[in-house]
């Protein structure tokens, strides 16, 4: 399963905003671009998206930025794609009557049925804490 541009920079975001949860952390959406390397303009509209779905709540202020509103352990990745990226309009499905395309109608049904629930299971949390994994092998790597 391939994730949109704007997903992988949104879920991304998220990490960040993740690693800054338990401190009460705020960051602002120019140390994320610039961390990051995600288009500035681009991120605040994925931001204002997460704002307006319940993820983020903006604070203002010079000392202001963004937070996340729950614990990342109550941030499921199937919600995160489901607010940056919408209903998703399947236009792969064939219209026909055929049995032949109805059965594959009804395998490509299933396998989306099964994606939902895989990124259900995943947190924002099981995310951080496999990016932890990462930054602990990599600095191994570099003694």
């Amino acid at each position: 399963m391939k994730f949109s541009a704007k997903t992988n920079y949104g879920i991304v975001a998220l990490l960040e905003l993740a690693a800054e949860f338990p401190g009460g952390g705020v960051l602002q959406i120019a140390q994320i671009a610039c961390r990051q390397e995600i288009p500035e303009r681009y991120l605040e509209q994925m931001m204002t998206s997460m704002r307006k779905g319940g993820f983020l709540r903006s604070i203002r202020g010079p000392r202001g930025g963004y937070q996340l509103t729950r614990s990342p352990a109550q941030i499921t990745i199937a919600e995160v794609l489901d607010c940056l990226e919408g209903e998703e309009v399947s236009q792969n499905i064939v219209k026909s009557l055929s049995p032949e395309f109805l059965a594959l109608n009804a395998l490509a049904a299933r396998v989306k049925q099964k994606q939902v629930e895989h990124l259900e299971a995943i947190s924002l949390q099981d995310l951080l804490e496999e990016c932890d994994k990462y930054i602990k092998d990599q600095a191994m790597y570099f003694i």
